[in-house]
């Protein structure tokens, strides 16, 4: 229990932290943070969360990961289940408490996009279904080679946090302006539901492109450490 409690509150910081950014921070009046800030707010919440609770449950805080480290045999597959659940309902509860601040703005009119993820028209460059659909597998599965390799035996493992934030940090710097970066299957559950029906209609591609990229790079790690 105290894993999945872990991933239920390292999820929750990460969408809170890096949606959160989005929502109130990347174009507040005049000074707002923009998309580079947001990229460097969600690499922060992975790097944070990953030293306060790595060493409870692994901190993945993403389907994604789960799977990925599953696929590369160093995941106990009977903790999938649990781990998953866990991750989608600490985005739910985030994205229920950016809710719930944003809707309290003296003007609130609406929630906009709330920084959920899309493709085609809800593309924040009107990216298409497949271009979505292969930045979407690409950079998920390159950032599970580098959760990876940077945790196995031979690495510094007391520098994996930050290789691992500072890889979310890249992979939002290239993927905003395409799909407002997922990667995460999670993370993109819990905005979409608030965000409305057509995005809440395009999620499955941000639950199939992530997994798939992650289990493809699993794989293949698990490959080359057989080579050896």
């Amino acid at each position: 229990m105290k894993k999945l409690y872990a991933e239920f509150f390292g999820t929750f910081w990460l969408v809170f932290g890096g949606c959160g950014s989005a929502i109130f921070a990347a174009k507040f009046p005049e000074s707002g943070i923009g998309f580079i800030g947001v990229s460097f707010a969600f690499g922060m919440t992975v790097l944070t969360m990953a030293y306060a609770l790595g060493h409870i449950s692994g901190a993945h805080f993403n389907p994604a990961v789960s799977f990925g480290l599953w696929a590369a045999g160093r995941f106990n597959p009977k903790n999938l289940f649990g781990y998953i659940v866990s991750q989608t309902l600490g985005a739910l509860v985030a994205a229920s408490v950016l809710f719930l601040i944003l809707t309290g703005k003296s003007d609130f009119e609406s929630i906009g996009t709330f920084a959920a993820n899309g493709y085609g028209d809800l593309s924040p460059g009107g990216y298409s279904l497949s271009s979505v659909l292969i930045s979407e597998f690409v950079l998920t599965a390159f950032f599970l080679i580098i959760i990876l390799g940077s945790t196995t035996e031979k690495a510094h493992q007391k520098f994996a946090p930050m290789a691992i934030g500072f890889a979310l940090t890249l992979i939002h710097l290239i993927s905003i302006p395409i799909s407002n970066t997922s990667v995460n299957p999670a993370r993109s559950t819990g905005q979409a539901i608030f965000a409305g029906a057509d995005f809440s209609a395009q999620l499955w591609l941000f639950w199939l492109a992530p997994i798939a990229g992650a289990i493809a790079a699993g794989i293949v790690s698990k490959a080359s450490q057989n080579c050896d």
